[in-house]
């Protein structure tokens, strides 16, 4: 419960949430890269076309994932 009211206090006082969340965008996006391109072999455009790919999959999966778990909620409501 502190860390949440910590968490929330602290975005509350964020002025530039773009920087303060860069970090972490640049560091989703080279994941990306590095499973589309383990070996470091591919060359630049063909890396970005597949970390993108690897991306839409990966946030599809989890929409996925969510959909499914909210519906199956649902029906044990029922």
């Amino acid at each position: 419960m502190r860390a949440k009211l910590g968490a929330y206090t602290s975005w509350a006082n964020t002025t530039n949430r773009t920087a303060r969340t860069d970090a972490a965008r640049k560091a989703a996006k080279n994941r990306f890269r590095v499973l589309a391109d383990p070996d470091g072999v591919l060359p630049p455009e063909m890396v970005e076309e597949r970390a993108q790919a690897l991306e839409r999959e990966h946030y599809t999966r989890m929409a996925f994932l969510s959909a499914r778990s909210r519906q199956r909620g649902s029906q044990a409501d029922a």
